[in-house]
């Protein structure tokens, strides 16, 4: 049901403009969809739906866009050299550690820069934890950070 719902309302969004979540629900009860606000409030969150502007002074949901800025190396070095204090690793697991409310940037660009070896981050304030695998390339990972660095 919740995926039948969630599509729903992305078909929604995407066939007129919805400025509310009571718009929503009234489109979604049109359709047959019986719901709260406060689910569709946790499905807006699970969608990442964003609001858009719709015209001077108003504003729709929208479905979120892709990733498109330029995560390239020179930028990823850059969030590196401006904001990596130090890092170390064991087994395929890797602790870096950043000035302090910088640690979101840097796993967000790491997250998109496209290394297959890369499972995902965590990020803290001023700590990221890198999954990597297979175990045996975090040596070039970490290699390739330390060149970062240089």
């Amino acid at each position: 049901m919740k995926l039948r719902r969630q599509q729903v309302m992305l078909d929604i969004i995407d066939e007129k403009p919805i400025t509310t979540q009571t718009e929503l629900a009234a489109e979604l009860l049109a359709r047959g969809i019986k719901t709260t606000q406060a689910t569709i409030s946790r499905d807006i969150k699970e969608l990442q739906l964003v609001k858009v502007p719709k015209g001077p002074d108003s504003y729709r949901y929208a479905r979120p866009r892709q990733v498109d800025p330029p995560w390239n190396n020179d930028r990823l070095i850059r969030l590196f050299r401006e904001n990596v204090v130090n890092f170390d690793f064991c087994e395929n697991l890797i602790l870096i550690r950043t000035l302090p409310g910088a640690a979101h940037n840097v796993a967000f660009a790491l997250d998109h820069a496209g290394w297959k070896e890369l499972l995902g981050t965590v990020a803290g304030d001023d700590t990221i934890l890198l999954i990597i695998k297979p175990k045996d390339v975090v040596g070039q990972v970490v290699e390739r950070m330390k060149d970062f660095l240089r």
